[in-house]
């Protein structure tokens, strides 16, 4: 960073734990100094409504529109207008800024977002607002807040175990660190210019990565489906997810290609969890063709053993059965024969169904059509066993399905480094998003001299 930009010629100690030297004309305060704080409206989600005056909860800021907001680009639930006249001080104006007050994770301490437009917008349930004494110079706090320094004051002051709260006298007694009013309209108007091409780049390659997983599905599908020999005679499977299917492969319900169709554990386990123990795979384990054994939970061996007929076996494909990835399947690996599951699906494929080649079906476009056909036909949002043996079941000879199984390997492996590679570039480009921004904000480097350029040369920058 420093490469680049010129330090400030003189700094001085900030007298602030987190934050070392600050150039010697810049100033240090407290938060309750610069800023009026109030609390949202004491609501909660039963008093959202698809129309009314807008409301920015702690949800959204957490997740959807966490820096800053627009109401008018960025959705939001509403409530009523009554609120307009019972609840005016909850009523948020430009430049302001809203605080969740709580967090399920020590680094979403001191989430934040700031109103960036003159709408009516309301500040909701459990959020806090901090309006700024002096609004021209708002945007620079947003960058200040965004910055790894202040950030650090709010995660060292807050307490909690499972879930850390934010309060106002916590916010209150932050230390916050001033230039004039001329540099901080600069360091924003340039963090502005400079945090815009790393976004574009960043959503360039998040582009690239949705096209990937697109490509990936594409291959898995085609594969499954129509198989590798392009010379192949193709015949109506009379399957609308399928279509044309290769003359020689045999179609047929899923309970006539499988051995065993179950249902793990669907029973209430929680007393039943210990330190060590029989491993019980839960949802989260199964990931879109591979095990994640990273966050697994033991049973109690002797409740295990009574509850042995719900056992897995290594080979045996487990099927998510409830929820958002309803279908997802996986292979259970060899160190987890003998496990539990915990509510899925469990099918031991037959001698004519390799079980990799299941897996790959199950993930693929017209898997994933089947378990919405199934969930559609029945009613449910949901699986069972009886809905899952109608399941249509594409049968290639075994060693034709061997066969496609390597081929994916090979062909998910490049596209899946491809991806790797994309997330490694991500996290670069965010790291220096936010060193940027700490530098700038903290007088690391001094832009005082910066002038934007023109639009056609910003443009260069982007695309280089």
């Amino acid at each position: 960073m420093a490469g680049r930009y010129k330090p400030y010629p003189e700094y001085k100690d900030s007298v602030v734990e987190w934050l070392r030297e600050i150039p010697v004309s810049w100033d240090v305060s407290k938060l309750r100094y610069m800023f009026s704080f109030g609390k949202g409206l004491t609501i909660t989600k039963e008093n959202l409504l698809d129309e009314g005056v807008p409301c920015v909860n702690y949800g959204e800021v957490h997740s959807k529109y966490s820096f800053e907001l627009d109401p008018s680009v960025h959705p939001l639930k509403c409530v009523s207008e009554n609120y307009l006249i019972s609840s005016p001080n909850a009523l948020l104006s430009m430049g302001d800024f809203v605080f969740a007050d709580t967090s399920e994770d020590i680094d979403g301490s001191g989430n934040f977002t700031q109103l960036t437009t003159d709408k009516i917008v309301f500040s909701g349930y459990h959020t806090i607002i901090a309006r700024p004494v002096d609004r021209q110079c708002s945007r620079f706090y947003a960058y200040l807040f965004d910055s790894r320094e202040f950030r650090t004051q709010i995660r060292h002051a807050v307490k909690g175990v499972k879930v850390f709260s934010v309060t106002q006298a916590i916010l209150r007694g932050i230390d916050i660190w001033l230039p004039t009013l001329d540099e901080r309209t600069i360091i924003a108007a340039f963090l502005d210019h400079e945090t815009a091409k790393i976004d574009t780049l960043i959503e360039k390659q998040q582009q690239f990565i949705q096209l990937l997983n697109e490509k990936r599905q594409a291959v898995i599908s085609h594969a499954v489906t129509k198989g590798l020999n392009t010379s192949a005679k193709m015949r109506e499977s009379g399957v609308l997810s399928i279509g044309l299917m290769p003359e020689h492969w045999t179609l047929k319900s899923l309970s006539l290609a499988s051995k065993k169709l179950a249902v793990g554990l669907a029973m209430s386990v929680t007393d039943c969890y210990e330190e060590e123990g029989v491993p019980i795979i839960r949802n989260q384990n199964i990931k879109e063709g591979y095990f994640d054994g990273s966050d697994m939970l033991y049973l109690n061996p002797v409740f295990a053993e009574a509850q042995a007929s719900k056992k897995v076996k290594a080979g045996d494909v487990v099927i998510v059965r409830t929820g958002s990835n309803v279908g997802l399947a996986c292979c259970v690996p060899d160190e987890y024969d003998q496990c539990h599951t915990f509510t899925t699906l469990i099918v031991t494929p037959s001698d004519e169904l390799a079980k990799e080649y299941f897996t790959y079906c199950m993930n693929s476009a017209y898997g994933k059509a089947e378990v919405n056909r199934l969930k559609f036909g029945f009613g449910k949002d949901n699986l069972n066993v009886g809905e899952l043996r109608a399941m249509h079941a594409l049968l290639p000879g075994v060693n034709e399905q061997k066969e496609i199984v390597s081929y994916l390997e090979q062909e998910v492996t490049k596209i899946e480094l491809m991806v790797k590679k994309a997330h490694i570039a991500i996290e670069l480009m965010q790291e220096r998003r936010t060193a940027l921004i700490s530098a700038a904000v903290t007088g690391k480097i001094d832009v005082r001299d910066w002038v934007a350029p023109q639009t056609s040369q910003t443009n260069k920058e982007v695309a280089a």
